[in-house]
């Protein structure tokens, strides 16, 4: 995959925080950001940095994982539902496939997605962790 210096910049905003958007017609929230919103059809919408936690919902392990990403395997993904009820699909991070329940309590990080072996570009994203209890 190659990717610019430029395009990680111009994206950097959505690829280093949890962002959705809010239709300020009817106050409904979605994830990933929409340019209107998909409910009333309102253009009247706003970019909202989205809660860091949630609690994995269901999820599913994938063994057979595209070249770039076979050191990673296996990858975990899971659809995390946000404290404020809104729901997306991330990987999950610092946890086995074993480890991983329905209900367990996660939160946003930032990890390292991939690399860019020609431009050297390092592309980090949003994953979810569990959370610790201290």
């Amino acid at each position: 995959m190659r990717i610019s210096p430029a395009r990680v910049w111009r994206e950097r905003s959505s690829r280093y925080r949890l962002e959705g958007t809010k239709c300020r017609s009817c106050g409904r929230v979605f994830y990933p950001p929409k340019p209107m919103c998909p409910v009333c059809g309102s253009r009247d919408v706003v970019r909202i940095e989205l809660p860091q936690r949630g609690r994995v919902i269901t999820w599913t392990v994938q063994y057979t994982v595209p070249t770039g990403y076979r050191a990673r395997a296996p990858l975990i993904l899971a659809i995390i539902e946000l404290e404020n009820g809104v729901r997306v699909l991330s990987a999950l991070t610092d946890v086995s496939p074993d480890e991983v329940s329905e209900g367990m309590e996660v939160e946003a990080t930032l990890r390292r997605l991939w690399e860019d072996g020609e431009e050297g570009v390092i592309v980090y994203g949003i994953k979810f962790a569990p959370v610790t209890k201290h």
